[in-house]
């Protein structure tokens, strides 16, 4: 599995640092800029998300249409001229343009849907969880590396880093990452099944999860550094020291969220811990009269947010069906963008009218009303995998797999001869459908 999967996990780990690597000091570089405000400041930060939202499903469907690699290329290389954009801006607007630019590069649900593809499900938990590892890492870099850099050196040298990341995450994926399984499948490919995703409510579910934790990822590094050099007076080259150990103690709570929550069944108790932890954070935030304080509310934010990076993606790619996946996480993903842009933008406009203790108030009731949501979906556990060697059995009874009761889907994986049923444990069970199958 690693060596599937590292490849991959390194090309988004490079996309992923080129998105973090601008954001500790971005929101102070975007004040400087002609014309700025800070509700056009929350519109930059946020904005590369509007355009996300609105071309990962598209590029999710294309995915599943001409592949996955060709498919990443496009979005890495129009990411690349949205950053070379923004390296050459002069003002808030043409800096604005280069984010929404950078965003149209939409591919977090490709990479994702071709993990799924190469890993079996009862793994991909630990899959994900070195996904989430390789994202937690490129923060912590990128908490070090953009204030300084942006402090020393100016932030439109990080925009042509950025440039560079894309570039070498294009040479990893010819030259490092293996072509997905060939897979083939029963089901109708028409464009009904886009009602089909958005009917389901588990999904549903885990897409308004993906939106409300991106959009208080995006308030907080609006605010963080906006606060920290206006209300506790430290420099744009003293961020690392706030996000370091926030990231320190971020990183060691993924391992026993991806442990607890996967292996143990838990993965809704330990989301809705991350949204308490949330709440937490904003509220010593909001009501923090000294760095200390407030660096505190900062850790347990990141603490939160950790604790639901390894879970996330996996949940929500349990619940469609395989010829739906990249649809299905594209759609999660476009979620996740508009939280990281509404993130932005309301950010913004309460930090211009309003003020820390308002935009607190304001996570708190949103973070209870979350709990009851996510207490609401169901457990994944129940669903399982059955995988049997073509060899093994009478692949002309698979056609009439459905009718038993219980059976979710089932799809052959070519390049390896084998039958993969999904099924529900509650209604049918592994010796049934083996005996129905020989």
């Amino acid at each position: 599995m690693m060596k599937t999967i590292m490849p991959i996990t390194a090309i988004i780990g490079l996309r992923f640092m080129g998105l973090f690597i601008v954001l500790p000091v971005l929101s102070v570089y975007a004040l400087g800029l002609k014309g700025s405000n800070e509700f056009l400041v929350g519109i930059t930060i946020g904005g590369y998300a509007l355009t996300q939202m609105l071309l990962q499903v598209p590029f999710g469907m294309l995915s599943d249409k001409i592949g996955r690699k060709i498919t990443i290329t496009i979005g890495l290389i129009i990411f690349i001229i949205g950053s070379l954009m923004c390296a050459f801006s002069g003002d808030i607007y043409s800096l604005m343009f280069g984010r929404f630019i950078q965003g149209a590069g939409a591919i977090g649900a490709v990479a994702t849907a071709m993990i799924s593809d190469m890993v079996k499900e009862e793994v991909r938990a630990k899959a994900m969880a070195i996904m989430g590892g390789s994202i937690a890492m490129s923060f912590a870099l990128s908490m070090m590396i953009g204030p300084l850099v942006g402090g020393y050196w100016g932030v439109d040298k990080l925009f042509f880093l950025v440039a560079i990341f894309s570039i070498l995450a294009i040479v990893i994926l010819y030259l490092k990452v293996q072509n997905p399984p060939k897979i083939s499948h029963s089901y109708d490919n028409s464009n009904t099944r886009l009602v089909e995703i958005l009917q389901n409510k588990d999904l549903m579910k885990m897409n308004i999860t993906n939106m409300l934790q991106k959009g208080m990822m995006t308030l907080a590094f609006l605010i963080i550094p906006i606060l920290m050099l206006k209300e506790f007076g430290w420099d744009k080259k003293e961020l690392w020291m706030v996000y370091m150990p926030a990231m320190v103690f971020g990183v060691l709570a993924m391992a026993p969220s991806a442990i607890i929550g996967e292996k143990y069944h838990k993965a809704k108790e330990m989301l809705m811990l991350g949204i308490f932890l949330f709440a937490v954070s904003y509220a010593i935030m909001g009501y923090a009269h000294s760095a200390t304080f407030f660096i505190v509310g900062v850790i347990i934010f990141f603490v939160g947010f950790n604790m639901h990076e390894p879970l996330m993606q996996s949940m929500a790619s349990k619940y469609p069906r395989i010829h739906q996946k990249g649809t299905a996480l594209g759609i999660f993903n476009s979620f996740g963008y508009i939280g990281t842009f509404i993130g932005g933008v309301f950010g913004g406009y309460f930090l211009q009218n309003y003020g820390m203790k308002e935009i607190a108030i304001v996570v708190i009731v949103i973070a209870f009303l979350w709990l009851f949501l996510v207490a609401s979906i169901t457990n994944p556990k129940i669903n399982k995998n059955l995988y049997l060697s073509f060899d093994d059995i009478n692949l002309d009874n698979a056609n009439n797999l459905h009718d038993i009761e219980g059976i979710i889907e089932w799809y052959k994986n070519e390049s390896e001869n084998i039958l993969i049923i999904k099924y529900n444990s509650l209604d049918t069970n592994k010796e049934e459908i083996e005996n129905f199958l020989h």
